[in-house]
């Protein structure tokens, strides 16, 4: 609920007003029941648990990569479902990677999470849960979040929405929408519509090929929104933003990763102020893409920014704990934890 939703309750139940403001700092808080709120009367708990619930996640299991101290998190949610999620430590503070939905229907081919198709849309606060936990878990104040995880946010759009206007508040993470970026495979519809909140948010868009014909066999949503009808709507969005926007493109070797790619790629974006994240193709045991070698990506990079692109590689987090982009996943045993 928004705050002035649970002032609505709390006027509905005939409590006094300051209760709302009381109730809006447990829930914000990241507690797990009624019964965390002490300064809360017993008979007024009691009408929120007949009314109400609060999401929370349950832990199954935490993996932390001995490599950069990343951590995956497998959770479980109230009806059996699982979902993964990811903490990142950086320079600038702690990243939460958060998924949107259990499984994925987008069907991009180089993914995981996708596998096993959709089940179904996590709901805001199962969202918000996922980073609350993380923060629990380990002391910290987590400062930015990526909605990159499972799922496609913009194909679970209301809740998505309603998380980010959630996941600011004062009382409750803090967390500046400058510091929030969502990945979408190019919903272009959502696209438009996301432009209409004029949120400042990173837009994130998982393009991975410069051309339909590339696109089409490994993305399947590029059959019914082709590259120009995602990059014009790329266009539309920054004009009302004004925001720079983020494209991701996974380097597969043999596929994608081409000197003519490189070429065409600054071809597609030229006229956007926008900056190319070049992420080496993850292993996926379902799958057989494989990274190109070092040289083949520095010279992707090279020709992208030789045509005024900026780029850069992102650097591979959690390797070792398949906790990198393009690998959490809603796995069958994790399903039966």
């Amino acid at each position: 609920m928004s705050n002035e939703e649970i002032k609505e309750l709390v006027s509905q139940l005939g409590e006094p007003d300051y209760r709302a403001a009381q109730i809006t700092k447990w829930v914000r808080s990241g507690i797990s029941s009624f019964d965390d709120m002490n300064n809360i009367p017993k008979s007024l708990r009691n009408k929120l648990e007949e009314k109400c619930y609060i999401a929370s996640v349950a832990l199954v299991k935490k993996l932390v990569s001995k490599i950069d101290g990343t951590v995956k998190y497998l959770y479980r949610l109230s009806d059996g479902e699982c979902i993964e999620s990811v903490l990142m430590k950086y320079e600038h503070g702690y990243t939460v990677c958060v998924s949107t939905q259990v499984g994925c229907r987008m069907g991009c081919k180089f993914c995981a999470s996708g596998l096993f198709g959709l089940t179904r849309n996590l709901t805001a606060s199962e969202i918000l849960a996922q980073i609350h936990f993380a923060a629990k878990d380990n002391g910290i104040r987590v400062s930015n979040v990526v909605m990159m995880g499972m799922g496609e946010p913009l194909d679970n759009f209301d809740n998505s929405i309603r998380f980010l206007e959630l996941v600011g508040d004062k009382d409750g993470l803090g967390i500046g929408y400058r510091h929030i970026s969502l990945s979408t495979s190019g919903l272009v519809p959502m696209i438009k519509k996301l432009a209409g909140y004029d949120l400042p948010i990173t837009l994130s868009v998982s393009l991975h090929a410069p051309s339909d014909e590339i696109r089409d066999t490994i993305m399947p949503i590029n059959k019914k929104w082709n590259i120009a009808e995602l990059i014009e709507a790329c266009k539309e969005y920054q004009k009302v933003t004004t925001r720079r926007i983020s494209f991701e493109y996974a380097l597969m070797d043999g596929i994608n990763d081409t000197p003519e790619c490189a070429k065409l790629l600054a071809v597609r974006l030229k006229g956007l102020m926008c900056h190319v994240n070049l992420i080496p193709a993850n292993p996926v045991k379902e799958n057989s893409f494989k990274k190109p070698d070092v040289s083949r990506i520095k010279r992707f990079k090279m020709l992208l920014e030789e045509q005024g692109v900026n780029a850069t590689v992102r650097r591979t987090l959690g390797s070792d704990i398949d906790a990198s982009c393009g690998q959490l996943r809603k796995k069958e045993g994790a399903l039966r934890c």
